[in-house]
């Protein structure tokens, strides 16, 4: 059985885009129509861009969710998923190319999500860090004890944990779980506190407008970033969706899942291999690849 995963923040690149945008002209429509519907040149940031402009919030999602889906779209008939899944932001790629979202529905929610992020993070000062070579069960148990908000946010892999929250509470863990044996402790360059409760702000504004988004019966399941289980139904899918923001991404047990459900092969359907890396760090006998057009 074979597995499409979507990636997440942080994938970026200048250019990305521009073979499949020249290479195919369904795929080139959607690059059209996503600048009509966000109401700026997006495709000309993606393929001329400095990467400082494509960090910019309003840009940086909403440019991996293009690429992902543009290039799902230029597979065509090969594009033939037994089960898909997506890393946080990725989750939209997923669910647009399992057929369970419009194109259009999708990056407005991706679009609003980003502002709404963004919001989120300039209320309160915040930060990420990756937690290397410590079980899950260690970094949770430390997280618990510390005064403040700091939670797991990314089950990235076995070994790589990153935690969010507040930036006084996330140094301190960073103190705490180096002194329990952690191999590293980073914090990350990042904006703030995602998949944390200091995300609420954001989950409350883009609650109204999931609630308000049609969403179909999927060709396959979709195994969501917070239950990390199979799921077909849309109310469920559109209730996950919602808790999203301020639940951990359940990555590594979301490709465990997958591989205990038949999948054989993992294709990464979007710019970068960050994911296939993680996929080789669940299971190093898991046959990996990147969709190409």
């Amino acid at each position: 059985m074979k597995a499409y995963v979507f990636p997440g923040q942080g994938a970026q690149f200048t250019g990305m885009g521009k073979d499949i945008y020249d290479s195919n002209a369904v795929a080139k429509s959607l690059f059209d129509q996503a600048n009509d519907i966000l109401g700026f040149d997006i495709t000309k940031v993606m393929f001329e861009g400095t990467a400082d402009e494509l960090k910019e919030t309003k840009v940086t999602q909403p440019a991996i969710f293009l690429h992902s889906v543009a290039l799902a779209t230029a597979l065509g008939d090969s594009f033939k998923p037994d089960m898909v899944a997506g890393h946080s932001l990725g989750e939209f790629s997923a669910l647009v190319a399992n057929k369970a979202m419009s194109f259009e529905n999708g990056l407005k929610l991706v679009s609003q999500r980003a502002l709404a992020m963004q919001k989120a993070c300039e209320a309160e000062p915040s930060t990420m860090a990756a937690i290397l070579g410590l079980d899950d069960e260690v970094v949770e148990e430390v997280c618990g004890k510390i005064e403040g908000v700091v939670v797991p946010a990314n089950y990235n892999c076995p070994g790589q944990l990153v935690i969010s929250g507040s930036i006084p509470a996330v140094e301190k863990a960073c103190e705490a779980l180096k002194e329990a044996g952690a191999k590293r402790a980073l914090v990350l360059p990042v904006g703030g506190a995602f998949h944390s409760p200091l995300m609420e702000p954001a989950r409350q504004e883009l609650e109204e407008a999931i609630k308000n988004t049609t969403f179909n019966n999927p060709i396959c399941p979709i195994y969501q970033n917070v239950t990390a289980s199979a799921i077909s139904d849309p109310v469920e899918i559109q209730k996950n969706l919602v808790a999203q923001l301020t639940a951990p991404v359940k990555w590594t047990q979301s490709v465990k899942q997958m591989i205990a459900d038949g999948a054989s092969s993992f294709v990464e359907v979007g710019p970068g291999k960050v994911l296939q890396g993680l996929v080789k760090k669940v299971d190093r006998a898991m046959e990996v690849s990147s969709a190409e057009v």
